[in-house]
């Protein structure tokens, strides 16, 4: 059984995404990645993640929109 944290980066730059997903994955944590705010809201209900590091500034939707559909 795989007890690692998962977390779900929600950001839409690339290099930012990935600088952040790398160092978390280097730690020891499972990552999953979302770059819209609706992709960030299923993927949160599906993957339950134990924490959720969201950018505020994204394409599709204010990252508070994101808060208060979750």
């Amino acid at each position: 059984m795989d007890n690692k944290a998962m977390i779900l980066v929600v950001e839409d730059d690339e290099t930012i995404c990935g600088f952040i997903s790398t160092i978390l994955a280097a730690n020891g944590y499972n990552i999953t990645k979302a770059t819209k705010g609706k992709e960030a809201v299923s993927m949160a209900a599906s993957h339950c993640p134990d924490l959720i590091l969201l950018d505020l500034g994204l394409p599709d939707m204010d990252g508070t929109e994101v808060l208060k559909m979750g």
